[in-house]
């Protein structure tokens, strides 16, 4: 026991001295330690000792300053209780005046743990005054910083001390006037926190006499982190001051000269929406959101697209058949691919609010107009929703152009994009059934879309034909054992006559899913005798492949028929004459043993 003391004791003073070594990595590793050195020794040699070193740390390199102030939020159970945890603070304030963002990020986020960890007590007699020195510090960088503390400072501080907080709240109000304008933006980007800690009296006073003057800043980057603050505040103001401070300052921000300013209105428009509630949004917002997606910028247009269906569902059919349906109209025509992707990723979600009648008059035209767009990923998005259609007017007006759709994007030059609609066909055909998804035409044995998932058995890209595999367990999975029986298993088996020994792997794995899906008694009938005939294949990436297969088969079988069929052929592939076929047949031999033994 004494041996184990002192070596552990070992361990920790060489962390300790790797603090000062002048290895980068060295001095990371320990500093990623700093909880154990603090264990070792104790909460007042860690507050003596640990945390003063730390303090007058001069190290330079912003790894290392980002990981101290990773970990002082973690030392904050180690310096000994609430009334000591202030002691932190001096090192995190050193790290919240650098020059690196990241670093300083992390040195307020780890400051305000130790704050929200403090006593009230603590927080008037050290965070406050620490908030101070950061705000009147002569660098920017130490001003960025104190806007992130000054909530936590504000509502630690207990309501009696009245004093304190008027001068946090002057603090913050010169913050917000700062002549650098990132210090502004930092006060903007942390209004609402601010305003949520504070008074409902000092919300509508202070509070908004310091919002009205970050909107009218001169500089786009602050108005922009304004506009977040906008929704916040709407949550905290009485539905008549929303109305009368918050809405106008919207509409006047949708029309602003600067695309980033419009961009971040078309994020937040809808939270602010939902807080004034559906009346107020239609009378109010609803033409702003209007010229948003007839906004001169792609990018607003993306962000108001993305939105449509939310925003829909919110002012109701007929005030979205007005002014909404003949916007998303234009969009579908965009001359931005990414406008239309983002568009079709949410249109479908209209139709529930739309109701059947108008979804087939206005929107009808407009999926089939997605679904035959040149850019692969607007028809992917309009597939991927189909459910939403299907539940409201059904899928076959659809049909004519959702076939040829989901071909064209099978058989598309990128192989993710065949990969995406691989998996989407399993959901589809859920939702569709195998009636529409796998009709047959003319002298068609068994469907294109059949056809399809047997093509991509023999795609190129190992992930594709890795996908097809787990796409035929998953259709079978729906449609049961017998369709697959007679659509799915005569054509794989089929493909383990193809030349190349990689699609026959593939057909060995796609075997070997779909035996858990048909049941024990196809499984024998139909797939065991074909992955036994591959135990003898001239390739032994075949072979070890059919190996690891019977080992997965047993799981889903009897154990009788795991003793009298499986473990023979394992036991024959032991004694083949590659050393990777009797690695994994030795394996499948193991799982076998496992369950017969369970």
């Amino acid at each position: 026991m004494a041996s184990d003391n002192s070596e552990d004791l070992f361990s920790v003073a060489m962390l300790i001295d790797e603090l000062k070594n002048e290895n980068v990595q060295l001095r990371l590793n320990s500093i990623r330690r700093l909880t154990t050195i603090a264990s070792a020794l104790g909460a007042e040699r860690t507050r003596s000792e640990l945390v003063p070193f730390l303090t007058d740390s001069n190290d330079d390199e912003d790894e290392c300053l980002l990981a101290i102030a990773e970990e002082m939020g973690n030392l904050i159970s180690k310096v000994g209780g609430p009334e000591h945890v202030h002691c932190l603070l001096a090192p995190l304030e050193n790290l919240s005046t650098v020059e690196e963002t990241v670093v300083r990020e992390k040195a307020v986020e780890s400051a305000c743990k130790v704050g929200a960890a403090m006593t009230s007590e603590g927080i008037t007699a050290h965070f406050v005054p620490a908030v101070q020195r950061l705000a009147s510090g002569d660098w920017f960088t130490a001003r960025i910083s104190a806007c992130g503390m000054v909530a936590v400072a504000y509502e630690g501080c207990p309501a009696s001390e009245a004093e304190t907080r008027s001068q946090l709240r002057m603090t913050y109000s010169k913050l917000c006037a700062d002549e650098t304008p990132m210090v502004r933006r930092a006060a903007a980007q942390h209004l609402g926190k601010f305003a949520a800690v504070c008074e409902p009296e000092n919300v509508k006073g202070e509070i908004m006499q310091l919002f009205q003057q970050l909107v009218q800043d001169e500089q786009d980057s602050v108005r922009l982190l304004a506009v977040e603050d906008c929704a916040a505040l709407g949550k905290l103001l009485p539905r008549e001051e929303c109305v009368a401070e918050i809405v106008p300052t919207v509409k006047k921000f949708a029309a602003d000269k600067s695309w980033r300013v419009r961009y971040m209105v078309a994020q937040q428009l809808y939270s602010l929406c939902e807080s004034v509630g559906a009346d107020l949004a239609r009378t109010e917002l609803l033409q702003s959101y209007e010229q948003l997606l007839m906004d001169n910028e792609a990018e607003v247009r993306i962000a108001s697209a993305g939105n449509v269906a939310a925003f829909v569902q919110l002012v109701g059919a007929a005030a979205a058949g007005a002014k909404i349906v003949p916007r998303v109209k234009d969009l579908a025509a965009d001359q931005s691919q990414h406008v239309r992707a983002a568009l079709a990723s949410c249109i479908m979600g209209l139709a529930p609010t739309m109701g059947k009648d108008q979804t087939i008059d206005q929107l009808l035209p407009v999926f089939l107009t997605l679904l035959k767009d040149e850019f692969p990923d607007v028809r992917l998005n309009i597939i991927s929703k189909l459910d939403q259609v299907n539940q409201v007017i059904g899928v076959d007006l659809l049909s004519q152009e959702l076939l040829p759709a989901i071909k064209d994007l099978a058989e598309d030059i990128h192989w993710r994009v065949r990969l995406a609609i691989i998996e989407y066909i399993p959901l589809l055909a859920s939702q569709m059934g195998t009636a529409f998804l796998f009709q047959k035409g003319e002298g068609d044995k068994g469907g294109e879309l059949n056809a399809l998932c047997l093509q991509w058995l023999g795609d190129r890209v190992h992930s594709i034909r890795e996908a097809a595999a787990v796409n035929l367990q998953k259709l079978t999975e729906v449609f049961g054992a017998e369709w697959a029986c007679a659509n799915i298993l005569p054509r794989v088996m089929e493909l383990m006559s193809n030349n190349h020994y990689l699609y026959r792997t593939t057909v060995v794995r796609a075997m070997t899913l779909l035996a858990s899906a048909v049941g024990q008694e196809v499984a024998m009938r139909d797939i065991m005798p074909a992955l036994k005939e591959s135990t003898k294949d001239k390739v032994p990436n075949v072979r070890f492949a059919v190996a690891k297969a019977l080992g997965e088969v047993a799981a889903a079988l009897d154990p009788s028929v795991v003793e009298g069929e499986i473990k023979p052929a394992l036991l024959e592939l032991q004694q083949d004459q590659d050393v990777d076929v009797r690695f994994y047949a030795g394996q499948s031999l193991q799982l076998c043993d496992a369950k017969l033994s369970a």
